[in-house]
């Protein structure tokens, strides 16, 4: 494969926006660009197809790649877009959205398949995703390809989230780093640590994300206003420094009701933090391990309140089991892809697309 080839990339947010998006197609930017390709990323939040044929014109892709087949890929279904775009060759990589949610949902639904029919590779990172992929794509399993996913450090600038915080000697920091919208649960979050905090006057949260829900952001943000003895809220941690975030928290946390395999889990398993996280197909793997790996961190019941306050006051309490699962995390890093080895899965992944394997 011709190493120039150009490779558009469509995701909900890019950079400076730090979204689980953003990061991971920065990550491959990155690498696909020390490749020798051409990579650029465009947002489609806020763009029209009329600015993504713009777009095409002065970049002209070889290939498109779409990272979130509603939020990104519904954009190409428009018919500016199909009457002039339809020689592109195009490849997609769902979300944990778009399989366990908007599959399920009657409005969303043909328009997910509408996108995925038009792929030429539909990407999958990680088993558990390319199993569901197959169960509700059983028609266009032949299309579906493995990437094993990765992460990386975006930079080493310092951040410290305990003086953020307010933390005080002996405090017990949880960190919930994901985007403000009902999926992602931030606001459930906040309800069931200050009920925490009532048994435990020690523990303080940070939440970290931007707006993507302007409903759902205007009720947490008056939530957290009432709850800051305990908690914060930062709409932007640069993504330099997230890692000395990560390193800076005692716990952290995913409270999503859906998710494909979280960026934000990998960075805290690699930081060495313990995890509490809901259980919930993508969580499962990264939390709890597999042949014989000693979890990272816990599962709790998203849809039960006790149980993720059984699982904290616990996390809180007992400082050995922190430090058991962070040690688990550390240990299983060396095991993970590198950046390199994910940009030769979707590297092989475009060359399919292109009819050039």
């Amino acid at each position: 494969m011709n190493p120039k080839k150009r490779i558009l990339i469509l995701t909900p947010t890019t950079l400076p926006s730090v979204t689980g998006n953003a990061i991971t197609v920065e990550r491959w930017r990155r690498s696909l660009n020390r490749k020798g390709f051409l990579v650029e990323t465009l947002s489609t939040e806020g763009s029209s197809a009329s600015d993504l044929l713009i777009h095409l014109k002065r970049f002209r892709p070889d290939l498109i790649h779409v990272h979130h087949a509603f939020r990104a890929g519904t954009l190409l279904l428009h018919p500016t877009f199909t009457s002039e775009g339809n020689g592109t060759p195009l490849v997609v990589s769902p979300s944990g959205t778009d399989i366990n949610l908007d599959l399920k949902d009657p409005e969303r639904k043909e328009t997910v398949l509408r996108v995925f029919r038009r792929a030429h590779v539909i990407v999958a990172q990680g088993s558990e995703t390319e199993q569901r992929l197959k169960e509700v794509l059983a028609d266009l399993t032949d299309r579906i390809v493995n990437v094993p996913k990765a992460f990386s450090w975006l930079g080493h600038d310092r951040y410290d989230l305990r003086t953020v915080a307010g933390c005080r000697p002996g405090d017990i920091l949880f960190f919930l780093p994901a985007g403000i919208r009902p999926v992602k649960g931030n606001l459930e979050c906040l309800v069931a640590m200050g009920k925490v905090h009532a048994l435990r006057p020690n523990v303080r949260v940070v939440f970290a994300g931007p707006t993507l829900d302007a409903d759902y952001t205007a009720r947490f943000e008056q939530e957290v206003r009432s709850r800051n003895t305990f908690a914060r809220w930062i709409p932007l941690i640069p993504p330099e420094a997230i890692r000395s975030a990560f390193e800076t928290a005692d716990v952290v946390l995913n409270t999503s009701f859906s998710e494909g395999l979280s960026n934000s889990l990998l960075e805290a398993i690699a930081a060495g933090r313990p995890v509490l996280a809901s259980d919930i197909p993508g969580n499962r793997l990264p939390v709890l391990g597999e042949n014989g790996d000693p979890p990272a961190g816990t599962l709790f019941n998203p849809h039960d309140q006790d149980d993720f306050i059984r699982h904290a006051i616990k996390l809180i309490d007992d400082e050995r089991i922190r430090n058991t699962f962070g040690q688990a995390g550390r240990l299983r890093v060396s095991q993970w892809p590198t950046p390199e080895t994910e940009a030769d899965g979707l590297i092989a992944a475009y060359m399919t697309a292109l009819g050039e394997s």
